[in-house]
């Protein structure tokens, strides 16, 4: 019996099926290149971006100030509210822990606020309200190293009493209209598009205080790409994201604490300390891009 034929049928399947394999795996790796996804364990896909996000919507305005002006209700200019429905001048982190939210995820039932954005003098509460939790601006290592953000931690960012653009860390720009420059005040956005407003909070604690006199000593923002030896304790960046349904002439617009270079931001954190853990676990450490539940996307 002639057994070549058969054997050689054999020989040429095995090539093709080798072919055919290489060519998936070059697939697989080309799709990896072009979406920015890699494999964190065999089988499961992420996006190498360390995130996890809350979208909370406004909740309320008060001219009330928890952290700055403690016990003291209507010290402050008028602010806007977010996540917790509860806030007030006489808040305290019993009272966000047991607070309903504005939050998705409903886990989330910290207090967000910032001055409130008027246009022509009517108030004007964004669209679109999103605080993202990042490990970015410092090293790999510093982010492998990420710690929890302590529950109880309050945290200001921004400069309510900055007299010019100079002293600030405001950052204004248009959705959907990249071609207007960012800036440190309002900017002019084209019909059709948002107003929105980008501020970024110190991510590094001091290990200690939940507050400080000044309600900002306590934290600071990195010095070349790692958290100074003062403040060695790298916690998640937030990133406040607000989009106001707004835009044309900015002549129009005003800050209840002033012009858009005094936008500020406050954060009072009551996330469950288990959730807020897992989080900087399975999403900052890793460097893994995570939905609003804390699981990768």
């Amino acid at each position: 019996m002639d057994r070549a034929a058969p054997l050689s049928g054999i020989h040429r399947r095995l090539r093709l099926a080798t072919a055919i394999g290489a060519l998936l795996a070059l697939l697989g790796t080309y799709i990896a290149s072009t979406t920015g996804r890699a494999d964190a364990a065999p089988g499961v896909n992420v996006i190498r971006v360390a995130e996890f996000p809350a979208d909370c919507t406004y909740s309320h305005r008060l001219p009330d100030d928890p952290i700055i002006f403690p016990g003291l209700p209507g010290a402050s200019h008028m602010h806007s509210f977010f996540g917790s429905t509860v806030t007030n001048a006489h808040t305290t982190l019993p009272d966000l822990v047991n607070s309903p939210t504005t939050c998705n995820p409903r886990t989330d039932v910290s207090s967000y606020w910032v001055p409130t954005l008027y246009n022509n003098n009517v108030p004007v509460e964004p669209a679109i309200s999103t605080f993202y939790y990042l490990g970015e601006g410092v090293r790999a290592d510093v982010v492998a190293a990420t710690q929890p953000i302590p529950q109880g931690l309050r945290i200001v960012a921004g400069n309510a009493k900055a007299t010019g653009p100079n002293e600030s860390i405001a950052r204004w720009s248009c959705l959907h209209a990249g071609q207007v420059p960012p800036s440190k005040n309002f900017v002019t956005c084209p019909a059709g598009t948002m107003l929105e407003s980008y501020l970024d909070f110190p991510q590094c604690w001091n290990g200690r205080d939940l507050d400080s006199p000044d309600h900002k000593s306590h934290m600071a923002y990195p010095v070349n790409q790692a958290c100074p030896s003062t403040h060695p304790v790298h916690v998640p960046k937030l990133r406040q994201v607000l989009r106001y349904p707004v835009n044309g002439n900015p002549a129009q617009f005003r800050l209840a604490s002033g012009p858009g270079y005094t936008m500020h931001g406050d954060f009072f954190n009551a996330w469950p300390v288990a959730e807020m853990a897992r989080r900087v676990q399975d999403c900052i450490r890793p460097v893994i891009k995570c939905g609003h539940d804390g699981r990768p996307i």
